[in-house]
Formats: C-alpha cells, sequence, structure tokens
C-alpha cells in the first residue's frame, strides 16, 4: 500500500464515528439512514463521514433501486493492519536487541 494511501486509512480511522459506522458495517450493508440511526448527527453528516471513507477505499456503495447501502471494504483494512504488524515485528526485534545489550552490560549473562 502506498504511503499516501495508508494516509488516507489512517485518517479516515482516526474518528471514532468513522470507526464506529466501520464496525456496524463489518456486521452487514446499511443505508445511510440506518448508520445515522445511533448517532446525534444529521444524515448529512453522517454522509459527510462515509465520503471520507470512500475516498480512503473503506467502504463502497451500490445502487439498489433508489437506496445506496453501504458495504465495508476490509482489503484496505488488513493492508493497514499488515503495515502495524510489519512495524511491530521490526520494533520487538530492536526491543529484544536492545534487552540483550543491556544484559550483557550488566553481566546477567
Amino acid at each position: 500500500m502506498a504511503t499516501d494511501e495508508l494516509t488516507e486509512v489512517f485518517a479516515a480511522l482516526a474518528d471514532p464515528t468513522r470507526r464506529a459506522i466501520l464496525e456496524r458495517l463489518a456486521r452487514g450493508d446499511a443505508t445511510v439512514n440506518q448508520l445515522a440511526e445511533p448517532f446525534a448527527l444529521t444524515q448529512q453528516a453522517v454522509s459527510k463521514h462515509l465520503k471520507v471513507l470512500e475516498k480512503a477505499r473503506l467502504i463502497s456503495r451500490t445502487r439498489a433501486g433508489r437506496s445506496r447501502p453501504c458495504a465495508l471494504d476490509a482489503v484496505r483494512l488488513d493492508e493497514a493492519a499488515a503495515w502495524i504488524a510489519e512495524h511491530r515485528r521490526v520494533w520487538a526485534d530492536r526491543y529484544d536487541r536492545l534487552d540483550a545489550h543491556l544484559t550483557a552490560l550488566r553481566g546477567d549473562s
């Protein structure tokens, strides 16, 4: 995943309302009205959040008659999680080497 795409994903995930929308969509497709129900937000405000999620390609919208249901697109979430996992491995390795070095300095071997 390109860095600017990753930035879009993390920027979209930075907002708690957008994360809640994604959690809801993980249970199944929903319309804007359905997504707006649990929030003290207007449909227009929810639509703005959906545009951010759609731009980050975390959701997709289809047309079903007059309705435009939203669906979670987990591929970008999987890519972001893989990026995090890779960096977690790098830092874990660095901490392990630091721990070994400190242990050697203390003579605890």
